[in-house]
């Protein structure tokens, strides 16, 4: 079938496989053009591996430091005259060029918050890979079925306390207007805590831990986004932030564990804000986006999620070096974005951004090339009117 992309609100309900195979590709390019990653993982397990941050990291473990991997993810397959989630193409593709390098790469396709997922995992990596020395957590999924209790949880994009009105942008139509979120309530924010805390990543850690499946001096690391202020309501104050504030609860959990466990250590990596799947359905969130990536693309230091990964991966886990905490206990990779310079250019310009003005004082081109490349479309080389065949099956 000739497969075109079809954006619905902040998704696309398409995917291409070579397109995808192709933007894998990108990226392990770009990893193996940095060099070797040196004394870093042997053993990986990266819990929502296949997009954004956790295929980035997946991909800098494999490819940077030759490292077995194994992927945890809950993607839809292709169905007749329906193509794959793009999670599905990516991690067919980084499986397969895993595998021609030589190196091993497993996948298990299902519900990450389940007790028979983590079951799987643990027979999968006693019988093939040995001790997990790096667990990556990096999961964003909008709901979860608690193991224990059966009961749905929800999450919410929502600010605590107070509506919050502030602009935003529709992407797709490039229409800039106001947009008020009604505050959550305790329900909700508990809800989206139990989603999007660290309760599951704790889960996963006792449960490598109980089949004594951790080596020593094991790296545990989730990620977070802190942001500026003009998105600090709906996120870093909002009920996400709520549920970020659970996960560094658990970081310092899990780090205590890891370290009467052979010196191990587990922390929170603050990355930058960049286009993803997840940051695309966050209100406010995406005119900010725009706005950054002109600024950071006129000063040189732009970074996607590739880079990000490499630089945490090359300069403050591996390579010799330790991490670099800040008074909270956080690495920062966020630390570009967040730079008083930069910021204060995105300040200057976001109370003159109009509708009209758009695409004079944003990046909202290089957004909208971000977000096709996310389910394979844009990329240079393929022919998007040509028959492609989107049955392709995971191995």
């Amino acid at each position: 079938m000739i497969i075109k992309p079809k954006v619905r609100g902040f998704v696309c309900v398409t995917a291409h496989p070579t397109g995808c195979a192709a933007h894998v590709q990108e990226q392990i390019d770009y990893v193996k053009a940095k060099g070797p990653i040196q004394g870093g993982p042997r053993n990986v397990l990266v819990i929502g591996s296949s997009t954004g941050y956790g295929l980035a990291s997946r991909i800098a473990a494999a490819f940077g430091s030759g490292a077995k991997t194994l992927g945890i993810f809950f993607e839809r397959p292709s169905e007749d005259d329906r193509p794959a989630t793009p999670g599905w193409y990516n991690s067919i593709a980084f499986t397969n060029a895993a595998r021609a390098a030589g190196l091993y790469a497993a996948n298990l396709n299902g519900d990450a918050f389940s007790d028979d997922i983590k079951q799987q995992a643990l027979a999968l990596i006693a019988r093939d890979m040995g001790p997990i020395d790096l667990v990556v957590y990096s999961l964003a999924s909008p709901r979860r079925t608690h193991p224990k209790t059966g009961v749905v949880h929800k999450s919410t994009l929502q600010p605590l306390a107070a509506a919050y009105t502030n602009k935003t942008v529709d992407t797709d139509k490039g229409i800039v207007s106001e947009v008020t979120i009604e505050p959550a309530d305790e329900a909700a924010t508990a809800d989206t805590v139990a989603v999007m805390g660290g309760e599951d990543w704790e889960m996963w850690m006792d449960a490598l831990a109980g089949a004594n499946l951790l080596a020593p001096g094991a790296t545990a690391m989730a990620y977070s986004y802190i942001g500026p202020v003009h998105t600090w309501p709906i996120y870093k104050d909002g009920t996400i932030g709520r549920a970020k504030l659970d996960l560094e609860r658990a970081a310092r959990a899990i780090d205590a564990k890891l370290k009467a466990h052979g010196n191990g250590q587990a922390f929170i990596s603050v990355n930058k804000a960049l286009v993803t799947q997840a940051s695309s359905a966050i209100p406010v969130v995406p005119l900010y986006i725009s706005i950054l990536y002109r600024v950071m693309k006129e000063m040189g230091i732009h970074e996607g999620c590739i880079e990000q990964m490499q630089r945490l991966f090359a300069t403050h886990l591996y390579n010799g070096n330790t991490p670099r905490f800040d008074s909270e206990g956080r690495v920062r990779v966020d630390d570009w974005e967040m730079r008083p310079d930069v910021q204060a250019k995105v300040s200057a310009i976001w109370p003159q951004v109009t509708t009209e003005n758009l695409a004079q004082l944003t990046d909202i081109a290089g957004y909208r090339t971000e977000f096709l490349k996310l389910f394979g479309f844009g990329l240079p080389g393929i022919n998007y009117d040509a028959d492609v065949e989107p049955h392709v099956p995971l191995t």
